[in-house]
């Protein structure tokens, strides 16, 4: 789950990280209220899930308040990358002499949570990646000791700060941000660009933080930040029927229960000369009002020609399936071509149930999968 830069910055001060002032606006006339309580020069940035905002017009400076409402008024509202600007943050205006990179990843490589530094900041650090790999230091933190205080004092002499002051102050804000991607089950915690200030003193300026969703039971309170705007229609369905749903480039739709099993659906389809259009797992015990919904989200891809049930029914039952099929076709009328694999648990009463339809019957994963490519290409 993303969280807003606003929201992270809020987050990473709960930790000590020094971070900029200012406030949330969804309208122009809070953006002006939070720049006279600033009182001086103020950025407007744009709140979206979505990188390049600044070259999309959605970063702006204001020298005064009336300045900031106008330029709030411009960005609110905006489309970036197909995400509508709704909210903006109104933060200080700073000047700054040199610009750093820090984060916190997992890297599944040395299977350690990875701290990485460069002192090419302000820039996107995979950029950085291609262009001056030597730039980029990487130090691991201990398995059970965590980032430990040499190793986040080595970052700073490493990327070049050899003031004493900014090099411990830089220490305790790799630790901060470690602390904070640990605690908040985070599989990214970023501040880019780290800035050093006239007065030598440091300052996150962006922030970014990504977090396990997985984990997020454990965290009611940062699952509350969750902003359904940023979300696709059919992920923001799925999501909230209990589905897991996941859109791909291809076109043939796949309804499947089983995580295990939706991927062998996928790679068998692959394997047929097909691509699928979708990750679909309806879970175990799937029920008609379940079944139905995932149809639907299936259907609403314009992608999708073909569409193939994979159906093993354990804990799920098969004339269930069946039945949110049939629920389905009534609601929302397709000439797309369906073919189904279905067994397991009552399955000649969900097969008995399909008879009477149009759905294309398939004996095995292969013969399915064969099917709903010749479908898709108007074969069958």
């Amino acid at each position: 789950m993303k969280l807003h830069e606003y929201q992270a910055r809020d987050l990473l001060a709960r930790y000590g990280i020094p971070v900029t002032g200012g406030g949330v606006a969804v309208t122009s006339a809070e953006a002006r209220a939070i720049a006279e309580q600033i009182g001086g020069p103020v950025v407007i940035k744009a709140q979206v899930h979505v990188g390049g905002r600044g070259k999309a017009g959605g970063v702006k400076l204001a020298q005064n308040p009336a300045e900031a409402k106008q330029v709030a008024g411009q960005i609110l509202g905006m489309d970036i990358k197909g995400l509508t600007v709704e909210k903006v943050l109104v933060a200080e205006a700073v000047s700054y002499e040199r610009e750093f990179y820090l984060s916190a990843i997992l890297d599944r490589g040395s299977k350690r949570i990875t701290m990485i530094a460069s002192a090419e900041g302000g820039v996107e650090i995979e950029e950085v990646a291609k262009t001056k790999p030597e730039a980029i230091i990487k130090i691991s933190a201990h398995p059970t000791m965590g980032l430990l205080d040499f190793q986040a004092r080595e970052l700073a002499f490493r990327i070049g700060l050899r003031d004493g002051k900014q090099a411990r102050q830089f220490a305790q804000i790799a630790s901060a941000l470690y602390r904070a991607f640990v605690e908040n089950d985070a599989s990214l915690a970023e501040i880019n660009p780290l800035v050093v200030k006239a007065d030598g003193s440091l300052l996150a300026l962006d922030s970014k933080i990504l977090l396990d969703e997985s984990a997020l039971f454990r965290h009611p309170d940062l699952a509350a930040l969750h902003d359904p705007s940023a979300e696709p229609e059919a992920e923001r369905r799925a999501r909230e029927a209990g589905i897991t749903y996941i859109k791909l480039d291809g076109n043939i739709g796949c309804m499947v229960n089983g995580a295990g099993l939706a991927m062998a659906t996928m790679d068998v389809i692959k394997l047929s000369g097909g691509e699928p259009a979708n990750f679909l797992d309806i879970g175990g015990g799937a029920g008609k009002e379940k079944v139905k919904t995932a149809l639907q989200i299936i259907l609403s891809d314009p992608n999708v020609k073909a569409v193939l049930f994979n159906i093993f029914g354990g804990i799920t039952r098969v004339d269930e399936v069946a039945r949110g099929i049939i629920a389905a076709l009534e609601e929302v009328p397709t000439n797309v071509p369906m073919v189904a694999r279905l067994v397991g648990t009552n399955e000649e009463a969900g097969r008995a149930l399909l008879a009477e339809s149009k759905l294309i019957p398939a004996a095995t994963l292969a013969e399915g999968a064969q099917k709903a490519v010749a479908a898709a290409h108007g074969e069958l």
